[in-house]
């Protein structure tokens, strides 16, 4: 097979690393796993943008491709940012510095690479990889997807497209509001996002979630737990591994996310009609055992539905830590295609 003569990069920039990978013509993957190098976002645009540059370097010769190739570079971020990759000027968790305020991420990636960019945020072009993972990059299915992390992301998937919304905003699942009150095991608890929302999907269902709220209320209750020595930070990392392992009150935190998934679904389900519903973080990328109880777990907490509805697929999300770089480079081949680059 003869190499393809054009190729787009898919970059997702991260609090700590940025991911690499590289798409071609034919629609072949370039690089499997993860590609990374560190992230300085911390340093302001000229360094962050620098080093995502120099990986980029990095990353074609890891893969072998050739740099005069590449036609395109798909970016995605964590937000808030516009659709069009204009940051917050209130600035965000990774991008603190204060040259970032109201910084157009898209275009001075553009200018320091040369390259058209296009940009997504980072739960938007997860989400795009996969439905297309999922339904293939030629389809007009429907998807919603929810990746759990330190927050929630995600993103919706209409005919293949992202729904990116007026000002960039669509797909902010993790801040749409459930009825958290009928989540068994939160008889009591107050939610409280850090967006200011009580009883959002975020606020229940994120690592962030386990440390703030869900934990301290289980422990509560639990006070003779082995996890009631620890410092509740360092406590929160290790409540996955004891639910792994069977852990009752750790199992019951995870009830509580998979059944707050289960309601957030119901909403969307009710909303989208969706073809699939795809779920992907931390609490996937685990033991199969513990992979297939949380999924069950989501379906159980979901509303009784209408027949039609009830053989509705949950997906796991593919390629883990991956998926933000994947769906950049789709972005930015389909941009290559609508503008016959």
């Amino acid at each position: 097979m003869s190499p393809a003569e054009k190729v787009v990069a898919g970059v997702d920039l991260g609090g700590t690393a940025i991911n690499y990978t590289f798409l071609d013509e034919r629609g072949e993957f370039l690089i499997d796993g993860l590609c990374e190098h560190p992230a300085r976002s911390v340093e302001g645009p000229a360094v962050c943008l620098g080093q995502i540059a120099d990986g980029l370097e990095m990353a074609c010769g890891k893969a072998g491709v050739d740099r005069a190739k590449l036609v395109a570079v798909g970016l995605d971020t964590p937000g808030p940012a516009s659709g069009s990759g204009v940051l917050s000027k209130k600035g965000s968790t990774n991008f603190v510095h204060p040259a970032w305020a109201g910084y157009d991420m898209r275009a001075g990636l553009e200018s320091r690479l040369g390259l058209p960019v296009t940009y997504l945020n980072d739960g938007n072009a997860a989400a795009l990889w996969g439905h297309v993972s999922i339904f293939g990059s030629d389809n007009t299915a429907t998807s919603v997807s929810a990746i759990i992390g330190t927050g929630l992301g995600g993103g919706v998937i209409v005919g293949g497209r992202v729904v990116t919304g007026r000002n960039g905003f669509g797909g902010e699942l993790g801040h749409v509001l459930i009825p958290h009150e009928s989540v068994p095991g939160m008889e009591g608890a107050v939610p409280a996002c850090n967006c200011g929302r009580t009883g959002d999907l975020e606020s229940l269902c994120s690592l962030t979630a386990i440390r703030r709220t869900l934990l301290p209320h289980f422990l509560a209750r639990n006070p003779g737990h082995p996890l009631a020595a620890d410092e509740i930070g360092d406590a929160a990392k290790k409540v996955r591994g004891l639910a792994e392992r069977g852990d009752t009150m750790c199992r019951d935190i995870f009830r509580v996310q998979a059944h707050a998934l289960g309601l957030f679904f119901d909403e969307m389900v009710n909303v989208f009609d969706p073809d699939a519903l795809i779920v992907g973080g931390g609490a996937v990328e685990t033991s199969d055992e513990f992979r297939r109880w949380f999924l069950d777990e989501i379906r159980a907490g979901m509303p009784s539905q209408r027949e039609e509805q009830a053989s509705l697929p949950i997906h796991v999300m593919p390629t883990g830590d991956s998926a933000g770089a994947r769906g950049a480079a789709l972005d930015a081949a389909r941009m290559v295609r609508e503008r016959g680059l």
